[in-house]
């Protein structure tokens, strides 16, 4: 067994304690504060998606589904920013954390995006922004290849507010039937919502 197959299982039971962690935000009283801050960090390095904590919240408060949509939407395009400052001011300074330390940056990876942002910018960082596709790694490569950042934040507004709007619809529209459906089956899916994080990673790793 090599040291990274081994590695592996420790890193999944701490990706399942932070995203457990994440979790908790939802019965506090600074649940909007952290979704906040936690979509304006999953956006450059932190490794769950604030979808999890969004949909625990759509759940306890249907009403306001859209209000929970709206911050999470607005942080995570500031945290895209963030990410591409990281790429474009602190890159030879970090390179080293991000090649060791999130999955799918690497110097194959980094010429890769490079080489399809000079025909599909906006669609990269769009699919990033709206798949599992880890948006993060989309974010930091931008600042790194230089892309044009007015289309970068545009891509990103319109993607980030596309996929947390639409989980706001779904609670809005469906409301009972939906929350019911989650509220009776939230392990699995959250387990989903884990597992596609995951194949977000390894996507970036084995297609880059």
């Amino acid at each position: 067994m090599t040291t990274s197959d081994s590695a592996s299982p420790k890193k999944k039971g701490l990706l399942r304690r932070l995203y457990d962690w994440v979790l908790h935000w939802a019965d506090t009283p600074y649940a909007v504060p952290a979704l906040f801050v936690l979509s304006f960090a999953e956006s450059s390095f932190f490794p769950i998606p604030p979808d999890v904590l969004l949909i625990a919240l759509c759940i306890g408060e249907v009403k306001k589904s859209y209000r929970f949509a709206f911050w999470c939407s607005v942080a995570s395009v500031l945290g895209g920013m963030a990410g591409y400052a990281i790429g474009a001011f602190a890159w030879e300074h970090v390179h080293e954390f991000f090649y060791r330390w999130v999955p799918g940056v690497n110097e194959k990876s980094v010429a890769r995006v490079s080489s399809l942002y000079e025909e599909w910018n906006f669609w990269i960082v769009f699919a990033a922004a709206f798949t599992p596709i880890p948006y993060k790694v989309i974010t930091i490569l931008a600042g790194v290849c230089a892309i044009n950042f007015p289309m970068f934040v545009l891509a990103s507004a319109i993607g980030r507010s596309a996929r947390f709007f639409l989980v706001a619809w779904l609670f809005r529209t469906y409301g009972p039937s939906i929350k019911d459906f989650i509220e009776r089956r939230f392990a699995l899916v959250t387990t989903a919502g884990l597992l596609l994080g995951i194949g977000g990673f390894l996507a970036v790793k084995y297609i880059l």
